[in-house]
């Protein structure tokens, strides 16, 4: 493979049909074909700022007998219109190693709007806000502060594709869930706050082993044997096990809240939520993804001017963008240019 040396400044969004390309991306998705001119690479080009279709024709195809997933390419050529939509096809491509000089990872995976650090910070204030009893307390420190967990959890996508699927995705999902919950115990004042707030920042633990999160953020094999709800458990277990002053049945209600979180058999949840706040974290979390998949869409919508969204295999249906009701008492003026939607929904 290649050595880069450089800074990569062509971005996928940026890209306008006619325009040389002559920078590095990720390998998305390669696969061959067969045209009347002989074999050739469908290939899906990824950065951080979303991805690009391109095609390697024959005779140049012949030239790299096996592409796969996530390897990272020095690619030249142009950007086509194809069908109204933008096109890279390649003239030459070399493959490059990850940690080849100059290359920073950043560029190219997508990343939540606000720093997964902060992220975290957020969710350990809603700690420091709630949780007023001191095993519970001091379950959430150990647990956050353990070093192979805070790392992953930094890291870990929400999904793999479906929603929240980028670095700092899982801890993004997790707070909008935790600060739903708790919006909930203030209509309904009878939840145990406490112990639902514990089950909505830990109910996707397991999703910082579910999946690989990287540049190719696959399913592990850990993942695909157990799934993120088996593994969440037995990563928790051994705190459980050590908390010597929380009550056994406050650790079975939090076990019952991470369980039974998918809400149904069909969903994959092994049992269904069987008090208040297993249905209300049940369904905190079901609207919080279904609101992020919507939010993408309407991201992509803006960019073509369109009001309804194409078919959404997740959602089983189209989405429209209604028109918003007025709203004289602000002015355009004071809206920030790049508003990040995350503190909105709170």
């Amino acid at each position: 493979m290649a050595r880069y040396v450089g800074k990569k400044s062509q971005y996928i969004h940026s890209l306008v049909p006619g325009q040389p390309v002559d920078d590095i991306f990720i390998l998305a998705s390669a696969n061959q074909a067969q045209s009347k001119n002989g074999p050739y690479w469908n290939i899906s080009f990824q950065d951080a700022t979303g991805t690009i279709d391109g095609k390697i024709w024959s005779p140049k195809s012949q030239e790299y007998p096996t592409l796969e997933s996530g390897q990272m390419a020095h690619v030249r050529g142009f950007v086509e219109s194809y069908r109204d939509k933008k096109q890279l096809k390649v003239d030459h491509m070399e493959l490059l190693e990850a940690t080849a000089p100059g290359i920073d990872l950043a560029d190219f995976m997508p990343t939540s709007c606000i720093p997964p650090e902060e992220l975290m910070e957020m969710v350990e204030d809603l700690i420091a806000k709630h949780i007023k009893y001191k095993p519970w307390k001091t379950f959430c420190k150990k647990v956050l502060n353990d070093e192979e967990i805070r790392t992953r959890m930094l890291m870990a996508p929400g999904a793999k594709t479906v929603h929240h699927a980028y670095v700092g995705g899982l801890l993004e999902h997790t707070l909008q869930v935790a600060r739903a919950s708790m919006a909930l115990c203030d209509v309904y004042p009878n939840l145990d706050r406490q112990t639902l707030l514990v089950g909505a920042i830990f109910h996707d633990l397991g999703k910082a082993w579910e999946l690989s999160g990287g540049l190719t953020n696959d399913y592990t094999d850990e993942g695909r044997l157990l799934g993120h709800i088996q593994i969440g458990q037995d990563k928790l277990e051994p705190f459980l096990k050590r908390s010597k002053t929380l009550e056994d049945s406050l650790k079975l209600h939090l076990k019952h809240l991470i369980t039974s979180h998918h809400g149904e058999h069909d969903f994959g949840s092994p049992v269904r939520p069987k008090t208040p706040e297993a249905f209300v974290l049940h369904f905190a979390d079901n609207m919080d993804a279904k609101l992020n998949i919507i939010d993408q869409a309407y991201v992509d919508m803006d960019k073509t001017g369109q009001e309804w969204s194409p078919y959404m295999r997740f959602l089983e249906r189209n989405v429209y963008r209604a028109p918003g009701t007025p709203d004289n008492s602000k002015k355009n003026d004071d809206k920030p240019e790049n508003q990040c939607l995350l503190p909105l929904k709170a």
